[in-house]
C-alpha cells in the first residue's frame, strides 16, 4: 500500500495518533497546508496550488519545496488537485490532514464529499485535523475501528441509508433505514469495540478520538 499524506488549509492539532497515521508516508502540500508540515515533523516532497494563501514567513527548508503552480481561475480546489497528483504517483491511501475546520466551509464539505467518492473506487480515506477524522463507510461491508471507550462519534448520511447496524456503541442500531437529513446517528459513543455495516447509501463515519473541549 503506498500512503500519501496531504496537508490541506483546515485546523490541525498535533497528537500522537496523528503523528502515528502520517509516519512514513508521502507528503504533498496544498497550498496554505504546508504550514503543518513542520506540526508534525513532515517534509512534502511537492507544494501544489495557486498560492493565494501561502503563508508568507516560511522557513527557509520549506520555501525550497519544489513548487507546482496552477492558475488562481480554474476547475478544481488545490486541495483537489493533491489528490489528483497524488493518486498519479500510485496512491492506493490518502490521509487529508486539515480536512475540516478553517475559514472555508465549502472546502470543507467538499473533502468529505471527496473522500465518499475517491472510498467508492478503491481509495482508502483518513479525514483529520488530529482532533476530529472522517472516514467513508462503503455498503455491503462491515467496517471495525480502534477508537477507545467513550469516544464521541456520528455517522453522518450524504443519502437515504439502509441497513445501518452499529454494534459497540452505546445506542447500538440493528439494520435500521434512515432518511435523508435524519439526526438519529448524531452524537454516539463507543462502548466496547465499534463495528458498523450499510447495506445501502453514502456514510460517512465521524469521531472525535481527541478529547472535547469543557464546556
Amino acid at each position: 500500500m503506498s500512503t500519501f499524506t496531504l496537508l490541506l488549509g483546515g485546523e490541525v492539532i498535533q497528537t500522537l495518533r496523528l503523528e502515528a497515521q502520517v509516519a512514513g508516508t508521502r507528503v504533498i502540500a496544498a497550498d496554505s497546508g504546508i504550514r503543518h508540515a513542520d506540526l508534525l515533523g513532515l517534509m512534502p516532497e511537492l507544494w501544489v496550488g495557486d498560492f493565494d494563501s501561502a503563508p508568507a514567513d516560511l522557513p527557509p527548508h520549506l520555501a525550497q519545496v519544489p513548487r507546482e503552480r496552477f492558475p488562481a481561475e480554474k476547475d478544481s480546489t488545490d486541495g483537489e488537485l493533491a489528490v489528483s497528483i497524488a493518486l498519479d504517483l500510485g496512491a492506493t491511501k490518502l490521509n487529508l490532514v486539515g480536512a475540516f475546520g478553517g475559514a472555508r466551509a465549502d472546502h470543507a464539505f467538499l473533502h468529505q464529499a471527496l473522500a465518499l467518492s475517491l472510498a467508492e473506487q478503491g481509495t482508502d480515506v483518513l479525514l483529520t485535523s488530529g482532533a476530529q477524522e472522517g472516514i467513508p463507510v462503503l455498503p455491503g461491508q462491515t467496517a471495525t475501528f480502534d477508537y477507545a471507550e467513550g469516544t464521541l462519534f456520528s455517522v453522518l448520511g450524504f443519502s437515504k441509508l439502509t441497513g445501518l447496524t452499529i454494534k459497540g456503541a452505546k445506542w447500538p442500531l440493528n439494520a435500521v433505514e434512515m432518511p435523508f437529513g435524519s439526526s438519529l446517528t448524531i452524537s454516539n459513543a463507543v462502548q466496547g469495540k465499534l463495528e458498523i455495516a450499510l447495506g445501502s447509501g453514502r456514510a460517512l463515519l465521524l469521531a472525535h478520538p481527541y478529547p472535547l473541549p469543557e464546556s
